[in-house]
């Protein structure tokens, strides 16, 4: 039996869940954020979901046996520790899109619940590097270039790119069990130009868990799980707005559908395969500066 395979039969919702809650709790102060936010903005806020709830329960009817239906479920999410992937899946997208509305350089999508700070530095001085992977690892190699520049086109020479992507069974190092504690992450800073390359290789589609609670809701609701192939990104410089993003491949079925409606035309790849069996893809960013 392969790693892979390992992973592949004990990987459940429940744990990836559980690891997600626990990274998100180790990795983010979400309190600290908002500790000074007025009393009338936290009143408005609470006020407005629950009214819109409210307005839900009168429109639609809504009996008893449903709302002890949401009940257990709400319940069973907490108990998988699926909040991370629920929120993610279902709601990051229209926080991103607020969020980074004034941004004249690159657009951004969600971060997802599977992001782990600090992975380790791959390039060399000039750039140029290689996410840890397996032996053997499946999908079509990848090369990626590009450059980092600020909104007045100079090229940003501190800037860096965060990369972690799943496997080709659809699985994130760190979430599912026997993989290595970094395969297919990675941190990647550029050239003195701005530069960078990463090598890598090309993930696949996948679907998000569906043996736990956010599973029930997508059976219960007849809608599919699945992800378009995609990487994920962090670009940063000293002095400029991190971009948090995902880069995803034409011609994927889920494009025009994806479960966390997080595709963007503008983050579109456009890979080239190369003759010794490699793809190439350029797709460079722009940052803007700190307000």
């Amino acid at each position: 039996m392969t790693t892979t395979d390992a992973a592949v039969e004990t990987a459940t919702a429940a744990a990836s869940g559980a690891s997600a809650t626990e990274r998100f709790h180790t990795d983010k102060s979400p309190y600290e954020a908002v500790r000074n936010t007025p009393k009338e903005r936290v009143d408005r806020l609470a006020r407005r979901v629950l009214e819109a709830l409210y307005d839900t329960i009168r429109e639609e009817q809504v009996t008893y046996d449903e709302y002890n239906a949401l009940k257990a479920w709400l319940i069973q999410v907490g108990q998988d520790g699926e909040w991370p992937l629920f929120l993610d899946v279902w709601v990051e997208h229209v926080v991103e899109e607020v969020a980074t509305a004034d941004r004249k350089g690159n657009k951004g999508t969600i971060e997802g619940p599977y992001y782990v700070p600090d992975a380790p530095e791959v390039a060399d001085k000039n750039g140029v590097g290689t996410v840890p992977m397996r032996e053997g690892e499946k999908g079509t190699p990848l090369v990626w270039k590009g450059t980092i520049t600020s909104t007045d086109g100079a090229p940003l020479p501190d800037g860096k790119v965060e990369i972690w992507h799943a496997d080709d069974d659809g699985f994130y190092s760190q979430f599912a069990p026997g993989l290595p504690e970094w395969n297919l992450r990675a941190t990647n800073s550029v050239g003195a130009d701005g530069s960078f390359e990463i090598h890598t290789v090309q993930p696949a589609p996948y679907q998000i868990p569906t043996d736990g609670a956010c599973g029930k809701l997508i059976a219960a609701a007849g809608w599919h799980a699945w992800r378009p192939a995609h990487i994920h990104v962090k670009v940063s410089a000293p002095g400029y707005q991190l971009l948090t993003a995902q880069l995803y491949f034409p011609g994927d079925v889920h494009n025009e559908d994806d479960i966390a409606s997080a595709v963007k035309p503008e983050l579109m790849l456009n890979p080239q395969p190369q003759g010794d069996g490699t793809s190439l893809v350029e797709y460079g960013f722009v940052l803007d500066p700190e307000a």
